[in-house]
């Protein structure tokens, strides 16, 4: 059988890109090594909860254009992200505003924390002696000061990225928010949200006529057939790929590195365990960095109690190894050497696509993947 496009990976980009092409009148046919579709948006329904397996996804976007696609598809909720982060037993919330530095100081006005602020600056700036800062704490330090540092980054970066703040670089955190107002949004775009009935919905909507197929390994499939266009006994014009861009060149060049996410996942008697989606964990200590409650991502005020059971995950940061899901790009100097060699072979290709965080080596959001999905078609 001949189609337009084998897609390898049915994510938001593969899927994205499937339904465009699709609408095109383009015959694609997408396969996915996991026994889903959905990538890791993919959601597990338990007692009537959409559990994100892989980890928190929420949505959130300035452009219009890709918040009416996806509305189009789906429409979404009011989830808004607020976190809340855990220290010795402590709240604060996130991101750093007026609520936070009340929180931490006791201030109640703008000027009160800025003074604070300014004061705890000034001590990094003069600790610098003029040199710009060489590493995350130095940054971190000069941005918000020891208090909150010391509080509420220090401890849930080093688990985040298995090294001392010391041992990262400081462009990790230069555009870290601080608000000078009480808002405990997130993030500062325009739309927010999570799918009504969850993401697989999305999914299933964007792969809607288009033949899928899960449980096929690509890259296996590929060297049985010692072929790029044919596999599963079909042609196809183009690839999509959206896997590791290391792994689908046999990783020539060696190996990039990524962090990874252990979850532990748990069923709890209780209709509502921490009143919040997100709760950070911000101790060195505590091993995992946060623990997501899945069900305030789609109920809301007395709804939470309309289920008497909750679902929660706790996250536990880890080095990715072979055979591990990676989900963070470590991009440090080696790795963004070693990518770059890749991609000089990836943009030599010509029946090609490579799209998507594992094929370009970069932390997208979910919103900047489907921009890129509709722009590739």
């Amino acid at each position: 059988m001949e189609y337009d496009y084998l897609i390898v990976g049915a994510g938001l980009f593969g899927a994205t890109f499937a339904h465009q092409a699709h609408k095109q009148g383009k015959r694609c046919l997408v396969i996915d090594r996991r026994e889903h579709l959905g990538g890791n948006v993919y959601c597990e329904n338990i007692d009537g909860i959409n559990v994100h397996k892989y980890g928190a996804h929420i949505f959130h976007t300035n452009n219009k254009e890709v918040w009416d696609f996806v509305n189009s598809i789906v429409p979404f909720n009011r989830y808004t992200n607020s976190p809340v982060a855990n220290y010795k037993g402590k709240l604060y919330n996130l991101p750093f505003n007026m609520n936070t530095f009340y929180q931490m100081w006791g201030v109640t006005t703008p000027a009160e924390a800025q003074m604070r602020l300014e004061s705890q600056r000034a001590a990094a700036l003069r600790a610098l002696d003029g040199r710009e800062p060489q590493n995350l704490e130095e940054q971190a330090r000069l941005l918000i000061g020891d208090d909150i540092y010391e509080r509420l980054i220090k401890g849930y970066t080093e688990k985040q990225w298995g090294r001392s703040c010391k041992d990262l670089p400081a462009f990790i955190i230069k555009r870290l928010p601080v608000r000078m107002v009480f808002d405990n949004n997130y993030f500062n775009d325009r739309y927010q949200g999570i799918p009504i009935g969850g993401y697989n919905r999305l999914i299933d909507g964007l792969l809607e006529g288009v033949e899928t197929r899960t449980g096929i390994d690509f890259i296996k499939e590929r060297k049985e057939c010692n072929s790029q266009f044919q596999i599963l006994n079909s042609i196809f014009k183009k690839i999509v790929y959206t896997g590791s861009i290391d792994e689908y060149y046999g990783y020539c060049y060696g190996k990039l590195e990524y962090r990874t996410v252990r979850l532990e996942q748990e069923r709890i008697n209780d209709s509502n365990y921490q009143g919040n989606a997100v709760v950070n964990y911000t101790e060195r200590n505590i091993p995992y960095t946060r623990i997501i409650e899945h069900k305030h991502f789609e109920m809301f005020g007395s709804e939470v109690e309309s289920i008497p059971t909750t679902i929660i995950s706790k996250e536990y940061p880890a080095e990715w190894k072979e055979g591990m899901e990676p989900y963070y790009p470590i991009n440090d100097e080696r790795n963004t050497a070693l990518y770059a060699k890749y991609k000089e072979l990836a943009d030599r290709e010509e029946n090609v696509i490579f799209g998507g965080r594992l094929a370009e080596y970069k932390y997208y959001d979910m919103a900047p993947v489907i921009e890129r999905a509709l722009a590739a078609i």
